[in-house]
């Protein structure tokens, strides 16, 4: 009797699960449409909207993707958990999009493998704990067409020297999460270290990845324009220079963005709900390294000089 409960229960989860998703899809098809008819916009703010992303992101890849000629409709992301939470999921259902995602625990690939859009759509998942080293292997076994049409990088460490390692694709898009506790105009990132996990380097968790200003920099020496940020201060939009014109560019400090996350910890795991003033204080002891000095400082150096 108790198995016959959880198969109901479950049948009835997965099929309320799907009914809401497919909610979330139309109201996201109708803010897409509204949001193309848009000639001109001032802020990547105006487009915004959330149907599987973390802070708009959703909103924001539609207008951007609908702008620009994408002939090869591929995407690239990589830490992406269990994928219920993501920056492509959106592109993949509405759009139609391929797309491989990696992530460093095979318990979240193993979650992504038997959700029903593994089977519903083209979606390669696959397990890796990515490095600097091995990234161009890991996207050259999925494809190989270079001029691909988003790649997204969010690995809470590494994510600047990742991305400067890329060379296997030429994206038309690229999204990186930022740490805004670095500020606008540093071009800083955490030094290198191949076994990087935020959690590991620092229990506040406020450790980890590049300014907006490093990203920037790597973009424009990389042939990206930086067209703007999330509102609440978490991912940077880099659109490649031969299709940028439809779109206002910005620097660091124009387009910067504070977060507005509040997730520090404390010592035993706590959420400290440090707001961004706050945050920096905590790890002032930490290194950080200069990409226009080619230096490695504390953290504490570099701000309070």
């Amino acid at each position: 009797m108790r198995d016959l409960i959880k198969y109901f229960y479950k049948k009835f989860y997965n099929k309320f699960n799907y009914d809401v998703q497919k909610s979330l899809v139309l109201n996201g098809k109708i803010l897409s449409s509204i949001n193309n008819q848009k000639q001109h916009i001032e802020s990547l703010d105006e487009v915004e909207f959330q149907v599987f992303s973390q802070r708009g992101e959703d909103g924001i890849i539609q207008y951007l993707i609908n702008k620009i000629e994408i002939p090869n409709k591929i995407f690239v992301e990589f830490g992406v958990e269990t994928y219920s939470e993501s920056n492509t999921r959106f592109l993949l259902i509405n759009n139609n999009w391929s797309g491989l995602v990696l992530d460093g625990s095979s318990k979240n690939i193993d979650f992504i493998k038997k959700d029903y859009i593994y089977w519903k759509y083209d979606l390669t998942a696959n397990q890796a704990f990515i490095t600097k080293d091995n990234i161009n292997d890991l996207i050259a076994n999925y494809t190989d067409i270079k001029d691909i049409g988003l790649l997204s990088v969010d690995i809470d460490g590494n994510d600047y020297w990742v991305w400067k390692a890329i060379d296997v694709i030429n994206p038309r898009i690229v999204i990186c999460e930022y740490n805004s506790v670095f500020g606008a105009e540093k071009a800083v990132t955490v030094p290198y270290k191949a076994d990087f996990v935020r959690g590991n380097e620092h229990y506040s968790e406020l450790y980890f990845g590049a300014s907006l200003n490093a990203f920037c920099q790597l973009a424009e020496q990389k042939g990206y324009d930086f067209v703007g940020t999330t509102s609440a201060g978490v991912n940077a939009y880099f659109v490649r220079k031969d299709l940028s014109a439809p779109f206002k560019k910005f620097t660091s400090q124009t387009g910067f963005n504070e977060s507005a996350n509040r997730d520090s910890k404390g010592q035993k795991g706590e959420l400290l709900f440090l707001r961004h003033n706050q945050r920096m204080n905590v790890i002032e002891h930490l290194p950080l390294y200069d990409i226009n000095s080619e230096k490695e400082e504390s953290i504490k150096s570099f701000y309070h000089k």
